[in-house]
């Protein structure tokens, strides 16, 4: 018996659909390869936050509208979204466990993600470094992480440290030592 398709998997899935997209024509406008935009959709890979900021900008959609049930799609009048301790949506990749806040809330400016950072190893976690259009505000809460850049020396953060970033450069989070970083970070949609 086979397992059902994730959200993200079959949510991609009826929004291409929707939009009678074939993985091609996907692929072209949002950059992401077709055989990858396949995987995503068969629950084969799961893909990173930029990658799924690239196939919502690819669709039309905001990044949160991948997270939101198609029932619930239409704009939502009266901004206000609370996501209680603990809870959020699941995103998991290789190099981070994230938590994406308020994702009930449609057609937002910005994502706000609490993430566990579980790489140290920025090679062996981040075959290519992730970029996007966005621009990241994050924060660290907990542990010590390293900010890696094609474009500036890595820099380490630990606890209370925050910076601003253009994520259209590579950019990459590790850990540092044996605790995960905690981060809350915002990223434009």
């Amino acid at each position: 018996m086979q397992e059902p398709l994730s959200e993200i998997a079959q949510t991609l899935g009826a929004l291409r659909r929707e939009r009678e997209m074939s993985l091609q024509s996907l692929a072209k406008v949002s950059g992401v390869a077709a055989s990858t935009l396949s995987k995503i959709e068969r629950d084969e890979l799961s893909p990173t936050v930029a990658t799924l900021q690239k196939i919502a900008s690819g669709l039309g959609v905001e990044m949160s509208d991948i997270f939101v049930e198609s029932s619930e799609r239409e704009k939502v009048q009266g901004r206000r979204s609370v996501t209680r301790a603990g809870l959020g949506t699941e995103h998991t990749t290789l190099s981070c466990y994230n938590r994406l806040l308020c994702s009930d809330l449609m057609h937002k400016k910005m994502i706000p993600t609490l993430t566990r950072v579980t790489a140290r190893d920025v090679k062996e976690a981040y075959p290519s470094f992730p970029r996007s259009d966005a621009e990241v505000f994050l924060m660290v809460i907990r542990g010590r992480m390293i900010l890696h850049s094609q474009v500036y020396e890595p820099l380490e953060l630990g606890p209370g440290d925050s910076i601003y970033y253009d994520a259209s450069a590579g950019h990459a989070w590790t850990s540092v030592g044996d605790e995960d970083a905690e981060v809350v970070w915002v990223m434009s949609s």
